[in-house]
């Protein structure tokens, strides 16, 4: 037997995920594949979004009639709390040799893996299968891969990886089909087209229960919430923050708040503590939070309000308030 194991939050399920699984399984031979939506990755921000059961009904009805190849596993959603992979494989090893399981990740995952809890037993426990998108690199030397897996290569040919471990890890080229879950979620709050991007069984999913379009019932007045936060990153010591209204420009979102850390950690440290109040005030969580791992430049996306958090040398090369010129300020004194 060959076993896929494709883990992810599944927020929601595209057909970028179809056709990875779809691919993966016909070029590699597997047997089966197990989609494992995952509770709370532990590697990303407590985001806001569709409940875990909305999750695991759109992903049944996303394979459904590719039930033989494909079967959803709930182990994550059911033990709750941090989904770690080494956990779930543990699982299946209980039923199946390493050499029998694949770990389907893709490329961008590769990158970071070594920060994944017990990152190298599951080296030992499984296969890896890469995937990537055409015109993507595959590494051809020891050199072009990851430091921590350099140590661990004992040979690599094309798209084939031997590791000291006994496991391998194989590359797969997919189709060129690109979905950003981010842009997709975006898309789908503001009422825009998505049918080329998802099964049709779960857009009819996410109209019945009307997902992904429920901010503004915790946000009412949306320039209200802008002052908030940009008061938040002002007492934070936040350089330079202010607060713009779009509704008058052609742009990503309704309003906007920017600011400065002196530092990357400053940065970071900005936008932690900005999603915190949030939360606390308002029961909301961010639709997405991008860029906290480097701290140059941070974007929080609260639907109708985009918030970029820089450090202060950055914000200077983009000069993003060029593009807001006509732009109306919000004034501090909305909250007083």
């Amino acid at each position: 037997m060959k076993i896929g194991l494709f883990g992810g939050t599944f927020n929601p399920p595209h057909l970028g995920h179809i056709n990875a699984i779809e691919t993966v399984r016909r070029k590699m031979g597997l047997d089966k594949i197990f989609i494992i939506p995952a509770f709370q990755n532990p590697l990303k921000k407590e985001l806001d979004g569709p409940a875990p059961e909305h999750r695991l009904n759109m992903i049944k009805a996303a394979v459904q009639g590719y039930e033989k190849h494909f079967e959803v596993d709930t182990q994550e959603l059911t033990r709750k709390g941090l989904s770690y992979m080494k956990d779930t494989i543990a699982e299946y090893r209980k039923t199946y040799e390493p050499k029998e399981l694949f770990l389907i990740l893709g490329a961008d995952n590769l990158e970071s893996f070594d920060k994944w809890k017990d990152y190298k037993k599951i080296l030992e426990e499984t296969n890896l299968i890469i995937t990537t998108r055409p015109g993507h690199d595959i590494p051809h030397e020891k050199s072009d891969l990851p430091k921590f897996l350099q140590n661990v290569t004992a040979d690599l040919e094309f798209n084939f990886i031997e590791l000291t471990t006994g496991r391998s890890i194989q590359f797969v080229t997919l189709e060129d089909i690109e979905i950003s879950s981010t842009e997709l979620r975006k898309k789908l709050r503001t009422g825009r087209p998505v049918t080329k991007f998802l099964p049709l069984s779960v857009e009819n999913y996410i109209k019945e229960h009307n997902l992904y379009r429920d901010l503004g019932q915790k946000v009412k007045d949306y320039k209200q919430f802008a002052a908030f936060c940009a008061q938040i990153l002002d007492d934070k010591k936040g350089i330079m923050t202010h607060s713009y209204d779009l509704t008058k420009l052609s742009a990503p979102s309704e309003y906007t708040v920017i600011s400065s850390g002196t530092s990357t950690r400053h940065a970071v440290s900005l936008a932690e503590a900005l999603t915190s109040a949030v939360k606390d005030e308002f029961n909301l969580l961010p639709q997405s939070v991008e860029g906290t791992e480097e701290g140059r430049w941070v974007v929080i996306d609260y639907g109708s309000l985009i918030i970029h958090i820089f450090y202060d040398f950055v914000r200077q090369e983009y000069n993003l308030e060029r593009l807001w010129q006509e732009a109306t300020p919000i004034k501090n004194n909305l909250l007083k």
